[in-house]
């Protein structure tokens, strides 16, 4: 294996200024040719993508800030944490073309990361609508529809119950795409609009109905519950982690001992990502436990190969069984699997080959095999629904079946990407507004 990264290392880190002016200046700004650009158009949150490189390109960065804030109020985090592979640069033309494409995500952190380091405001505030909007949740879509909302003039107030901004960004999205940085800077700036930010602060039962009671809309960008518990024998041993508690552990300063061998499950980003993390905390040998194929596995191909590429190992069509070792977990064992026919998600049903046990040794096990829903809502508040493990609502809207209740982000998708939060975090606050205003 070659030598392993250190734990911090960034994955898109900013362009020099002159590196910047360079790689904005090979944009076709081919939205003059389209109706809109198709970096626009795959971009969840509606950045104006050639407006900002033609900005960079012409030596203004705090201009080419304000037209990506204008539409992203987390455009610093985003550019950290996106799959621009998979979403504004690989719709980019230059790719279609056999070329490069533009390093969309690297000059977008270039200009944000400049102009939030100024300080100065990069978007205005309505004046004052006298309505009250609660959010619950500050991660990426509560953060967005609060700042949204303030921007349109009402009084906002975001309730979170962990001791910094960022929720899953801040405390389960791996250190090498985001440690902190920029989401205090990020939420300064939604603070600016007029939003309150109220840390470290639970809302319960008795504290939801109150908010509801006072304030004129809500709404819900509560994200999903805890990991989704790998339940086999063995599970109690020292050394087995869930996800979420892991990159926690990474990201707030106590990264554990993982030993020589370390053997995640699951087949998500998250387990890619806890992977990877393994391998710059000098794990040895680092395997991927998956019960499928690589074609099914819902990672990210790219990142899949960036694995790799760092020495990651991929164990297909394997499933655990049991947790081996006295006191600390010293091996997996699994079972082959094969595919059978579809199952509700439409993928293969993998089933298991008799006689096929197995023993993966193992130091350190990481299950990463998804989290559970927030159905507490759903009892909390009459007529809250789930649509199967989501948050029934207007994919639209964020509208809710319960009147002045409204829902955004990973509660409502399940799990996604922070930008497709952020998108839902801005629909939300439209028909908040929408809403509001129509009601006078």
């Amino acid at each position: 294996m070659a030598s392993a990264p250190t734990l911090f290392d960034d994955l898109k880190p900013p362009p020099t200024e002159e590196e910047a002016l360079v790689e904005a200046e090979r944009c076709l700004e081919c939205g003059a040719a389209h109706a809109v650009a198709p970096c626009v158009v795959a971009c969840p949150a509606d950045v104006d993508v050639p407006g900002f490189v033609a900005a960079i390109a012409r030596g203004d960065a705090q201009a080419a800030a304000e037209i990506i804030f204008a539409e992203n109020l987390l455009g610093g985090t985003c550019a950290r944490v996106c799959p621009a592979e998979m979403l504004c640069e690989g719709a980019c033309v230059l790719a279609h073309e056999g070329r490069p494409p533009i390093e969309i995500a690297r000059l977008q952190r270039f200009a944000a990361d400049r102009a939030l380091a100024g300080g100065a405001p990069l978007r205005a505030a309505a004046p004052p609508s006298g309505f009250h909007v609660a959010v619950v949740g500050a991660g990426p879509a509560g953060l967005a529809c609060a700042g949204e909302l303030a921007a349109r003039g009402h009084e906002v107030t975001v309730y979170d119950e962990h001791p910094e901004p960022g929720g899953l960004v801040r405390y389960a999205i791996a250190p090498y795409r985001q440690l902190d940085e920029p989401l205090p800077a990020e939420t300064e700036q939604i603070r600016g609009l007029g939003a309150r930010v109220v840390l470290g602060r639970r809302v319960d039962r008795e504290r939801l109905r109150t908010i509801v009671a006072t304030h004129d809309a809500v709404v819900l960008a509560v994200g999903l519950g805890e990991d989704t518990h790998v339940d086999l024998l063995g599970d109690e041993l020292d050394g087995v982690w869930d996800s979420l508690p892991f990159i926690e552990a990474l990201k707030t300063g106590a990264p554990p001992a993982v030993g020589r061998r370390v053997v995640v499950i699951g087949g998500g980003n998250t387990a890619i990502d806890v992977a990877r993390e393994a391998v710059r905390l000098g794990a040895e040998e680092v395997t991927v436990a998956y019960r499928r194929t690589e074609a099914e596995m819902p990672a990210y191909p790219h990142e899949v190969v960036e694995a790799r590429e760092e020495g990651v190992e991929f164990a297909w069509l394997t499933a655990p069984v049991r947790f081996t070792g006295r006191l600390r977990v010293e091996g997996v064992e699994c079972v082959r699997m094969q595919l059978g026919e579809p199952d509700a998600s439409g993928r293969a049903r993998p089933e298991p080959v008799p006689g096929s046990e197995h023993v993966i040794p193992a130091d350190t096990v990481i299950a990463a095999i998804g989290q559970a829903p927030r159905a507490e809502f759903t009892e909390w508040v009459d007529g809250l629904e789930l649509d199967g493990s989501r948050l029934a609502v207007d994919a639209a809207s964020g509208r809710t079946g319960v009147p002045r209740i409204y829902a955004a982000g990973d509660a409502t998708n399940g799990g996604a990407t922070a930008v497709e939060a952020v998108r839902e975090g801005k629909l939300a606050a439209a028909a908040v507004d929408a809403d509001l205003r129509g009601a006078r």
